[in-house]
């Protein structure tokens, strides 16, 4: 049996919310390169909206329905990029 050090924490949830495991020795499998390419896709999406939200509070006076959704993005992003910092923190050696 893998013990839960040796799983790969993987960046979606299954349906029921529970964090969702991957065991392989395998890295190039295909669910690991998917599991990478999301990784990727969620750092690049949370730069983006940071820069969006940079540049909203750098405005005299910024719209309060564009602040909510940014807002409402950043805290979606800060999860993901959380989901990956961790899932990538257990694989330091």
């Amino acid at each position: 049996m893998t013990s839960r050090d040796e799983l790969r924490l993987l960046p979606w949830s299954g349906p029921d919310g529970k964090p969702c495991f991957l065991s392989t020795d395998d890295d190039s499998s295909h669910l690991s390169r998917l599991a990478d390419t999301v990784e990727t896709t969620y750092l690049d999406h949370a730069a983006d909206v940071l820069h969006h939200a940079i540049a909203l509070l750098v405005l005299p006076e910024p719209d309060p329905v564009e602040l909510r959704a940014a807002s409402a993005d950043l805290t979606e992003a800060l999860g993901q990029v959380l989901r990956v910092a961790e899932s990538r923190g257990r694989r330091l050696p």
